[in-house]
């Protein structure tokens, strides 16, 4: 074994021990990171080139620091992000919701489907709908500052690398309530990964300390934005147009029923994550008279 391949056992151990889920997994991708080599060339670094840089980037995911704010990136699908503080770290769990939104994008008869991302965060959601669905116009909509800013690197970093795209996603300072209102009644998709968790849940250090508060707490029961959000959707589809909420676990049931055929949703249904888990809530947005009148 090489000098940085024991170094990564130690740091394992270190990081097992303080109760990180993938200790190995994050003990490689640190070192890569660092070394600046693929987490499949990390037998190849020369002994005399470890870098012990290494070891105070272990101490800070033993301390419980995301590995995403450690090397500054994130995947999503096939999207590499820069994510940091004040940015939300999206989740595999949400990949699912996405490629949900993805296919029945690409099967709208619909020449140019419009989407509004509602809480973007790092821009996640737009950018792989944009990226897979290139006919796709995607607004997305996020009003805290610091996670705008995020979401603004990476449209511009992802516009840069592929510039006949220029265009295809914008970004928008508003919150879900008033989100968007030139597009009442023409969005063809409304998605969102709202914040969800009942205020006074347990929740790992990784996300306590470092994700926005205002990205995690959903109030007493968890569901105050999700009620915002079938309100704005509601303002915001056009008839037949389709929801997709991520939410909790224990949330299915409740979200189902937030989007009730009394408001015009039509053909809801649940969906669960890779996991097996309830995770996201789809629904068809049926319209009525009276919301056309209030349009």
């Amino acid at each position: 074994m090489t000098l940085l391949l024991d170094e990564i056992a130690a740091a394992t151990a270190r990081l097992a021990e303080a109760g990180v889920d993938s200790p190995r997994a994050d003990a490689e991708l640190i070192a890569a990171h660092v070394h600046g080599v693929g987490r499949g060339e990390l037998q190849l670094v020369p002994d005399g080139d470890f870098d012990p840089r290494f070891w105070n980037e272990v101490a800070r995911r033993e301390a419980r620091e995301p590995l995403q704010h450690i090397t500054g990136l994130a995947y999503f699908r096939y999207l590499e992000l820069q994510v940091g503080p004040g940015v939300f770290v999206p989740r595999p769990e949400t990949e699912v919701m996405t490629g949900w939104a993805i296919d029945e994008l690409r099967d709208m008869d619909v020449a140019e489907p419009v989407v509004a991302d509602l809480g973007t965060g790092s821009a996640a959601i737009a950018l792989a709908i944009a990226q897979e669905v290139p006919r796709a116009r995607v607004h997305a909509v996020e009003a805290d500052p610091l996670a705008w800013q995020w979401a603004q690197r990476n449209i511009a970093r992802w516009a840069d690398s592929a510039p006949h795209t220029r265009g295809r996603v914008s970004l928008d300072a508003a919150d879900f309530a008033s989100a968007l209102p030139s597009l009442s009644g023409a969005v063809d998709l409304v998605i969102s990964n709202p914040p969800y968790i009942p205020v006074g849940a347990t929740v790992p250090p990784e996300v306590a300390e470092y994700d926005p508060a205002g990205a995690l707490w959903g109030g007493e029961d968890g569901l105050d934005a999700v009620r915002v959000i079938e309100e704005g959707a509601r303002r915001l589809l056009r008839p037949g147009g389709l929801v997709a909420v991520e939410h909790g676990a224990p949330q299915g049931a409740a979200v189902y029923w937030t989007f009730a055929e009394e408001q015009g949703w039509r053909d809801t249904r649940n969906h669960k994550d890779l996991a097996g888990r309830d995770r996201f809530v789809t629904a068809r947005f049926a319209g009525s008279e009276a919301d056309g009148m209030a349009r």
